[in-house]
């Protein structure tokens, strides 16, 4: 018998019509959101084969020059990734941020993203990711370029955005109107300012606001942790799709078992540990594959991330982050797998990680 608190809808519901973004039927309206450092290739190819209906890559600079360099190229990278494949790019120069579709395009994206939502210091201090939104001509002037460029591929452009630069300047509402106007095909809104960071809560009302002025789909992030959360923000902000972020670090399975439960009006049962360690060695394997030596070290977040809540898991962490083999990771993460109960299910609250 389900949980009352689990179940969503009535038996008798219908299930919500497929959601596209140009001509691409997705699978379901939980998407994943694209974080610098962690969905890169191997964890993308995993959260979509455990249900993730849309998956971002990383952010790509648009800068000419960094094309070669080993970070951009992995970050292009999308062999063997399910479509419609995603490219999200940063940049600040129209001409720039068009070429550099033009190469995601070429190496292998179908759809562009164009990213006006990073608070990071780093991409801000250049004036781009969240630090466009202050300046709303040059942001459209961005949108317009990259929108042209993609016409005639038939590329669809979406874009990533917050609520605004600072609590007092909430602009998101007039620049996803004008983004919308320029071509844009779906709107993603994080429901936090710059100025905030990933501090204190997310707000839906600005999000609930752009979805009554937009006709394009409008997708809600910020805070969304799990399954009662996203029908909560759907209901509170009339949004098409939600997009799941940091409550999905070490759980490339969360967007997809979100997406189960509303799709089917109740909340599946949690993955077991067992479960949850097969995924975790058949991520890191990819992760070891997709980096070469590299790997070893940025593998350590995301094992950190995956154990942070089990028995024993901050010990665990502390132990592996002394390995400097792939094959002495591997043993390990099975090992500590060995010793937990198989049919635990996954700890909640899940863990907003930084």
């Amino acid at each position: 018998m389900p949980n009352p608190a689990a179940v969503f809808r009535p038996a008798d519901t219908p299930p919500d019509p497929p959601l596209s973004i140009g001509p691409y039927r997705l699978p379901n309206r939980v998407f994943s959101a694209p974080m610098a450092g962690v969905t890169d290739l191997p964890w993308r190819r995993l959260a979509r084969r455990l249900g993730a209906g849309h998956c971002v890559s990383e952010m790509v600079a648009s800068r000419a020059e960094l094309r070669a360099s080993r970070k951009t190229s992995l970050r292009m990278s999308h062999d063997g990734e399910p479509g419609p494949i995603a490219a999200q790019l940063v940049g600040v120069d129209p001409d720039e941020m068009a070429a550099a579709a033009h190469a995601n395009v070429d190496a292998g994206a179908q759809i562009i993203d164009i990213n006006m939502g990073c608070p990071a210091k780093k991409v801000c201090n250049r004036w781009a990711g969240s630090a466009l939104m202050q300046d709303e001509a040059l942001a459209v002037r961005i949108v317009d370029a990259v929108v042209r460029a993609m016409q005639p591929r038939g590329v669809p452009v979406t874009l990533k955005m917050r609520t605004g630069w600072c609590n007092e300047q909430r602009n998101a509402p007039s620049l996803a109107h004008a983004a919308q106007e320029a071509g844009v095909a779906l709107v993603v809104v994080h429901g936090r300012s710059r100025e905030q960071g990933y501090g204190g809560q997310a707000e839906y009302d600005t999000i609930a606001e752009i979805k009554r002025r937009l006709r394009i789909p409008v997708v809600a992030n910020g805070d969304i942790d799990s399954a009662a959360k996203a029908r909560e923000v759907l209901r509170a902000t009339g949004a098409d799709a939600v997009m799941i972020g940091r409550a999905a670090l070490g759980r490339p399975w969360l967007p997809g078992h979100i997406a189960r439960a509303l799709s089917d009006g109740v909340e599946p049962p949690l993955p077991g540990v067992a479960e949850q360690g097969r995924w975790l060695l058949e991520h890191l394997r990819a992760h070891h594959d997709h980096y070469g030596a590299a790997g070893i070290g940025s593998a350590r977040k995301h094992v950190g991330w995956a154990v942070a809540r089990l028995p024993g898991g901050a010990t665990f962490r502390a132990q592996f982050n002394t390995l400097a083999e792939p094959q002495a990771q591997l043993d390990a993460v099975a090992g500590f797998f060995d010793t937990l109960p198989a049919d635990d299910p996954a700890p909640t609250p899940w863990a907003h990680a930084a």
